[in-house]
């Protein structure tokens, strides 16, 4: 299972986040190219190496027009991004951390989240800070997201609405039930900005990682204090295998009166905005008319996005939300030689050790057609591989698109 790990032993930003991706090997050009589908001028990325208390990264400076807007709010933010031509999944994750921004800053001053004026999160740096980090950790692929407990710093920091103690008021909110450190520095370290990224993006906060490192990166802040201010990122394998527990959200609505044509393509777009899973249960609903329940499996940060989704593209007028608690089998993607060519199969571990394997329809699919054979051969050709390695393939071998 691919892990990233963040070490905040001197807290996050949202260009130290960013830098420190990159220094795990994404391409800034790459990164630049891809953020040019945001269609914002006024601004440029400056990349760099840096250094502090010895330790070197990546630093990064977002130089933006003076004459460019201070500040948005949530719905010019929502449509800014939503009228991109970013990926579907880098849109949702960024969407998804300004809301969390914005329903802290509505809990702090009373008001609704649609109401709230961003204002050095709202300007065009931030934006691309945060967007740069959807995009890089879309780019990474990662299967879980792990963090240490959060350095905030301290002393008092400036911003739009004067001068306010560190850690600042929607920090704090952001990261309600998580573990957090004071006073390792005389200074703000740990941003709302960057707050609302671990909020959004972290699975499970951990003070002992078990894991075997592949890669590290460091983002380098620009600021100096009595620890290095930098941000750490670890990318690496669970060190031992083993069942994963996680709280999801489950998404439902019964629908009734939408084209069946329809349904391929709202579960690509639910598939494409980032869901676990979606499927489709015939029911009977009032007056005994056939239906259909629509249900998604999510991790809860996507859950609004993906509601909205539904609300969207499909004729139903609400949608339920519900958490559940999921025990899953480790799983990692290995490739397999057939005498047709190579197969992706899905392995799942208990315990540390494999257990059984299951071939990836769409390239069983393929060589079928290539070979011009009937996809069964293809999937008995896996079983022969497997059963040589003493791994028993997933009982029944069905053809299927999707597995989670």
């Amino acid at each position: 299972m691919k892990m990233l790990y963040y070490d905040c032993f001197a807290g996050i930003s949202g260009d130290m986040h960013l830098a420190a991706l990159l220094d795990l090997g994404l391409d800034v050009d790459d990164l630049i190219r891809e953020l040019s589908g945001l269609g914002l001028p006024g601004y440029g990325i400056q990349a760099g190496r840096a250094s502090r208390k010895g330790v070197s990264g990546v630093q990064v400076r977002v130089v933006i027009d003076p004459h460019q807007p201070t500040h948005r709010n949530l719905r010019q933010i929502e449509a800014l991004i939503g009228g991109s031509s970013l990926k579907e999944t880098v849109r949702a994750r960024a969407v998804a951390v300004f809301r969390r921004l914005a329903d802290a800053e509505a809990r702090i001053h009373d008001t609704s989240p649609d109401q709230i004026h961003f204002h050095e999160v709202g300007a065009l740096d931030a934006i691309v800070d945060i967007v740069g980090g959807a995009i890089a950790l879309d780019r990474l692929q990662v299967d879980r997201v792990l963090c240490s407990p959060v350095e905030l710093g301290g002393g008092v920091a400036h911003c739009a609405h004067g001068v306010l103690p560190v850690p600042a008021p929607a920090t704090l909110e952001l990261l309600k039930g998580a573990p957090v450190k004071l006073g390792g520095a005389p200074f703000e370290t740990t941003t709302p900005t960057g707050a609302a990224l671990l909020a959004t993006f972290v699975d499970e906060f951990v003070t002992h990682p078990e894991l075997i490192i592949d890669r590290v990166g460091y983002g380098v802040g620009h600021r100096d204090g009595p620890i290095p201010n930098v941000l750490r990122v670890c990318l690496g394998e669970l060190a031992v295998p083993r069942e994963e527990r996680m709280t999801l959200a489950v998404l439902e609505c019964n629908i009734d009166d939408m084209n069946p044509e329809c349904y391929d393509h709202v579960l690509e777009r639910l598939f494409a905005a980032g869901a676990k899973d979606v499927w489709l249960t015939p029911v009977l609903m009032k007056k005994n008319r056939p239906g259909t329940l629509l249900s998604v499996l999510c991790a809860p940060t996507l859950a609004s996005v993906l509601s909205e989704r539904l609300l969207l593209e499909t004729t139903t007028l609400g949608v339920r939300r519900h958490a559940v608690e999921r025990t899953a089998l480790v799983r990692e993607t290995t490739r397999v030689a057939t005498r047709y060519g190579e197969v992706a199969v899905k392995v799942a571990h208990h315990r540390g050790q494999p257990l059984r394997g299951k071939p990836e329809y769409e390239d069983c699919r393929r060589l079928a057609l290539e070979h011009r054979v009937p996809i069964h051969a293809v999937y008995a050709a896996v079983r022969e591989v497997l059963a040589a390695r003493d791994l028993a393939p997933a009982s029944g071998d069905a053809p299927s698109a999707h597995i989670d």
